[in-house]
């Protein structure tokens, strides 16, 4: 990916009047064909974590979308303007220092390091590209971070991203904790389930997605429709529209709300919940004029943990919908299509 005849996306972005073929999805899959049309749209919900009733709503959101916007969440918001601000500053980098960056290879294993779409998604109608960038680094636990993969430039981007992250594992207990609750469960049986005691606990995976102006927009999309194999993203993102959410058989965007994160619910929680939460089938579309671009953090059980439905939620009524696994082989399994 660091050689010097591949372009980037921003380059091909900077020169370019139509779409190459690549790019353009079938249109089954065009946003401009697939987008929610008429009437007024449901929103995700917003919910205010200051809120007493909070925790209720969390739980609702999650069986009803998988994804909902949280305010008041108690991250400073000059700590989130930091992690963006050096984000913008690393993908305003020249290629070449980027492109030092490269390490990706997500069939071998090794996913930390600066990517570009210019890896082709396999999907069932042959190969396609998707209109994006990304760099993805592990933030914690300590004895998991390889600051090799980190960016070195520009100054400031280690201390953005550790002060970042202290509030997201914050965050991520106390929605266990609700989720928990939600499910009638102990207020620490989700935490517990993913690895959140000790060393060798949760994982928590950085990435950011760079999504430059794009010549047809209509017919391309930034990200394909998937749903996270982790168990809870929480996204930053810029002003710029993308995220769509897919529910009840349409698309729908995911409005920008000023301040707030967006939280989605992944595949773990899915499996742990014995299907009662949903893990969110999303895409992002991206624009003609703007740059979008977005901080979501993966949180990941260790590789060794084997997730399975929690045994309350497991009846003879209500019998296991998914099967027991460890994550690392689940991982390995929805990264190759393998059957799971």
């Amino acid at each position: 990916m660091g050689e010097s005849h591949h372009q980037s996306v921003q380059e091909l972005a900077a020169s370019l009047g139509a779409l190459p073929p690549e790019f353009v999805r079938p249109e089954h899959e065009q946003p401009a064909a697939t987008a929610f049309q008429g009437g007024a749209a449901p929103d995700a919900p917003v919910i205010d974590m200051s809120d007493p009733g909070c925790g209720a709503r969390i739980a609702d959101a999650a069986r009803e979308w998988g994804l909902f916007q949280i305010v008041n969440h108690g991250v400073p918001s000059s700590v989130v303007a930091e992690l963006q601000r050096v984000g913008r500053a690393f993908f305003d980098l020249p290629r070449e220092e980027k492109a030092r960056h490269a390490a990706m290879d997500p069939a071998s294993g090794k996913i930390e390091g600066y990517g570009t779409t210019l890896r082709l998604d396999d999907d069932l109608e042959g190969k396609k590209k998707t209109w994006n960038e990304f760099l993805f680094h592990v933030v914690a636990p300590p004895e998991k971070v390889d600051h090799g993969a980190w960016p070195r430039s520009p100054a400031g981007y280690r201390e953005a991203n550790e002060a970042y992250c202290l509030h997201v594992q914050r965050l991520a207990r106390e929605l266990f904790g609700y989720l928990s609750l939600g499910l009638g469960l102990e207020e620490g049986a989700m935490a517990e389930a993913f690895g959140g005691a000790g060393a060798g606990g949760m994982v928590f995976l950085q990435k950011i997605n760079f999504y430059p102006p794009c010549p047809q927009p209509e017919l391309a999309l930034g990200v394909a429709p998937h749903t996270d194999m982790s168990t809870l993203t929480l996204l930053v993102p810029n002003e710029v529209q993308g995220l769509q959410v897919f529910k009840d058989g349409h698309w729908y965007d995911a409005k920008y709300v000023p301040d707030a994160l967006i939280v989605h619910i992944g595949d773990q929680i899915e499996i742990f919940s014995n299907g009662a939460y949903k893990a969110v089938l999303h895409r992002t579309t991206v624009n003609k004029e703007k740059t979008r671009m977005s901080w979501p953090v993966f949180v990941e059980p260790p590789g060794e943990l084997v997730v399975g439905p929690h045994p309350q939620l497991v009846t003879e009524e209500n019998p296991a919908k998914y099967k027991a696994k460890k994550y690392k082989d689940y991982q390995h399994c929805k990264i190759n299509k393998l059957p799971m």
